[in-house]
């Protein structure tokens, strides 16, 4: 598919004007993760790429160095024990992600594409396999992330990855990409273990009547 080779050139020529641009706010970040807890700036974890390929994702650190590994933050007890005060802000603003341009350059991921999934999430992997979500690079931001994010079940990801999959084009993708700056203003979805909230409140609403 044409596009799919064009999408790979604008990723790699974004992500490096990206990166270059802001550099600035890379450094102010990295010097606040230093003085606000022990431990590395960057964080490094497992995750599914294209054709299940595994890479290590990068990330400014968010949490504290003693947080059990490879989990989910939503399968966590009580999650926000374990996230730093600098790593809030991060987590709420989205900027804990932008060392993921690195891996954009690299060839790991795209700009826009399905979340890759922790590489022991099996449920989420086996869910995509029905839509064929794996032939696409993984993305910073994707299709479910501006329809629900955190609050969204497995199986609801799993479906608007696919639409995406079936739909992708460059005005869906100009589309996801402004609707995600418009999320990070709003945080939108960002919920801390809320994988599944909006199936929840559904599910308490009803009980409550």
């Amino acid at each position: 598919m044409f596009y799919l080779k064009f999408k790979r050139f604008y990723d790699f020529v974004l992500a490096l004007i990206g990166l270059i641009v802001l550099s600035p706010l890379f450094l102010i970040l990295m010097i606040f993760i230093k003085l606000d807890s022990k431990g590395p700036i960057l964080f490094k974890q497992k995750r599914v790429g294209r054709h299940k390929k595994h890479f290590n994702i990068l990330k400014f650190r968010t949490m504290r160095i003693d947080t059990p590994r490879d989990m989910p933050t939503h399968l966590l007890e009580n999650p926000d024990q374990w996230i730093t005060k600098m790593g809030k802000l991060l987590r709420k603003t989205s900027l804990d992600e932008l060392p993921q341009i690195i891996n954009i350059l690299r060839g790991d991921m795209s700009i826009i594409g399905p979340r890759p999934a922790l590489w022991n999430q099996f449920d989420l992997m086996e869910e995509r396999d029905r839509y064929d979500v794996h032939r696409l690079y993984p993305g910073l931001t994707g299709y479910a992330q501006v329809h629900g994010r955190d609050e969204l079940t497995i199986a609801d990801k799993a479906k608007l990855d696919g639409f995406y999959v079936k739909h992708i084009s460059l005005w869906l993708d100009i589309k996801i990409f402004f609707k995600t700056i418009i999320s990070i203003f709003k945080s939108d979805g960002v919920v801390e273990g809320g994988t599944g909230t909006i199936e929840k409140k559904q599910i308490e609403k009803k009980e409550s009547k």
